[in-house]
């Protein structure tokens, strides 16, 4: 007797549901790609989620918008406590509640059939129902951090740190080696009224004095999330992860037990919340595209032609010997300003139909410490995502695709609110033959295609509660859609860390995570004399309203009290 398989036929299959793997198969499946989503873990989120609970990261000087601005803002209005279980169902439902997205959880790939360098299915282990799944697919994204289909596909990857002499680093190494940057388990923390006991069991490792940590800051604060308890950089980072768990856990408690009871650290009032069995991990194997990103391209910020995303973090460079490394635990060089990224090094180079997005993209060692983070993640996959949905519907490979049709790749990824550095959305027809009138200051400004503000450039109309702005047409005229795009103070990111989906630790008397008071929240649409949608709870920063209707005057009526900002006002 076997195990039963079931057969799955889709357009589009995504490998690993991290934020990359969400944002690719979601960024598909809202442009018409019929999706599947294939996830080893019970819930999605990767890194991000409650099983590793590490904070999500991104451009220091660009907040990043689409999807991931998405997630954020609904966290903030439904996740006050930066409770994770309610992250968690936050995540869930953009991928389970998505229309043409079928998402297979505790599902493990295991096995993939290709021919003539072209992937035919995969197949996958759902360990929960005892059951096979084999998917079959037109296009694949590989979204999975350790790129499982790599070794069963025999697309071409690297692994480790090049020699300076392959892209000219000047941070890279003298010669080449198979190290990388290494994994961590966290720990979290809850503050108490009293004072908290901590018992360490016997296994754990021993760190009676300060000079167990050398160039390790270890005292308890808001952004103390424990990164540099890290191994596994001079091992095998996928074969040996076991092993690197277990090591993980007698340190990171150990940590812990020199915290409450070695010295005073200011922790007697504060309770282990969570420790993690999941390790989160910063890099393994890493495809090769028909570019690969350097220290170079991120450094100088020119943009690529065919740009799809972008990033900012810093070359933040882990010593892959970790904790066990006695100097600084890592280099942080930070950056100018933004860098692009190009589709070229989100697809194989030698399987024609496999794409990739998340820490395995086509990127140097030293490059790739800077795309890794994950809001440059979710871009990504919203970049391979889109890009596949636009192969698609025009009967093309995805090399085909990113050398002829990258421009269509763009206008369709700004238009679902994908901030490209340096690019310009293209407006509808339908806006630019239309007469634009306010009540107040200049409305132009809602149909240039720039949806948030830089230094030194406003892009948005301003308006409250008694204000307008409207569109006219010389007949009556035919919509279906209206698109808005609302100011959700892209500054935060900046100015503090409120942008961030969790916290390191709970703390007495924390601030609550609340919807931006820039959002506008009450509106109304007016064609010609009627009102046909009127909303009164909004949180996110982008609105479309899909509503069939004819008028020859279309007004967008702010009703909240005090002005707020809108980018965009479209209808088509």
């Amino acid at each position: 007797m076997s195990l039963k398989s079931i057969s799955h036929q889709v357009e589009f299959c995504v490998v690993g549901g991290g934020l990359a793997g969400m944002g690719a198969a979601v960024a598909a499946a809202r442009c018409g790609v019929k999706t599947l989503l294939m996830h080893e873990r019970p819930m999605p989120g990767g890194n991000a989620s409650s099983e590793i609970r590490m904070w999500v990261c991104g451009s220091p000087q660009l907040l990043e918008t689409g999807l991931i601005e998405e997630l954020r803002l609904e966290n903030d209005y439904r996740n006050p406590n930066s409770n994770f279980a309610i992250w968690d169902t936050i995540t869930y439902e953009m991928v389970a509640m998505q229309e043409n997205l079928t998402v297979l959880f505790n599902c493990s790939c295991l096995d993939a059939v290709t021919e003539n360098g072209r992937i035919i299915s995969v197949k996958g282990y759902q360990q929960t129902t005892q059951q096979f799944h084999e998917v079959k697919a037109d296009f694949f994204a590989d979204c999975s951090g350790d790129s499982i289909l790599a070794p069963l596909t025999g697309a071409e990857f690297r692994i480790g740190r090049e020699a300076k002499c392959e892209f000219g680093e000047s941070l890279a190494q003298d010669s080449p080696d198979r190290r990388t940057m290494g994994m961590s388990c966290l720990l979290q923390a809850r503050e108490t009224g009293v004072p908290q006991k901590f018992i360490p069991p016997k296994w754990a490792h021993s760190y009676p004095t300060e000079e167990s940590f050398p160039a390790r800051n270890h005292n308890m604060g808001r952004t103390q999330n424990f990164w540099w308890v890290e191994l596994g950089g001079m091992a095998d980072s996928i074969a040996d992860t076991e092993k690197l768990r277990d090591e993980l856990l007698k340190t990171m408690i150990g940590i812990w037990d020199h915290m409450k009871n070695h010295g005073d650290h200011k922790v007697d009032n504060y309770d282990v919340d969570w420790i993690g069995f999941l390790p989160g991990k910063r890099e393994s194997r890493r495809y090769v595209g028909d570019h690969i990103i350097n220290q170079q391209d991120i450094e100088s910020g020119v943009p690529f032609y065919d740009t799809v995303a972008y990033g900012g973090w810093p070359i933040d460079d882990h010593h892959p010997g970790g904790i066990a490394h006695r100097g600084s635990a890592n280099i942080n060089i930070k950056l100018k300003s933004p860098y692009t990224i190009p589709l070229r090094s989100l697809y194989s180079c030698n399987i024609s139909n496999l794409l990739f997005a998340g820490r395995n993209i086509s990127a140097s060692h030293t490059a790739l410490s800077s795309t890794r983070v994950m809001a440059t993640c979710m871009l990504l996959g919203q970049a391979a995502g889109t890009a596949v949905a636009v192969a698609l519907k025009n009967g093309k490979d995805i090399r085909q695709t990113a050398l002829e049709d990258y421009e269509e790749i763009q206008q369709l990824l700004m238009d679902h609110d994908c901030t490209l550095p340096g690019f310009r959305r293209r407006i509808a027809e339908s806006v630019k033959q239309a007469v634009l009138t306010g009540s107040c200051g200049d409305p132009e400004v809602l149909r240039n295609g720039v949806d948030r503000d830089y230094p030194g450039e406003e892009n948005a109309w301003s308006g409250k509660n008694g204000d307008f702005a409207a569109y006219e047409y010389e007949k009556e005229t035919a919509f279906s859609t209206i698109r808005l795009v609302f100011d959700s103070d892209l500054d935060r990111r900046i100015i503090g860390n409120s942008h961030l989906n969790s916290v390191a630790h709970y703390f007495l008397n924390a601030p609550e995570r609340k919807t931006p008071e820039t959002i506008m929240q009450s509106f109304a649409i007016i064609a010609d004399d009627r009102e046909i949608i009127r909303v009164t709870e909004n949180h996110q920063r982008v609105v479309w309203i899909k509503l069939p209707f004819k008028a020859k005057r279309i007004e967008f009526r702010p009703l909240d009290p005090e002005a707020k900002k809108v980018f965009a006002f479209e209808v088509r």
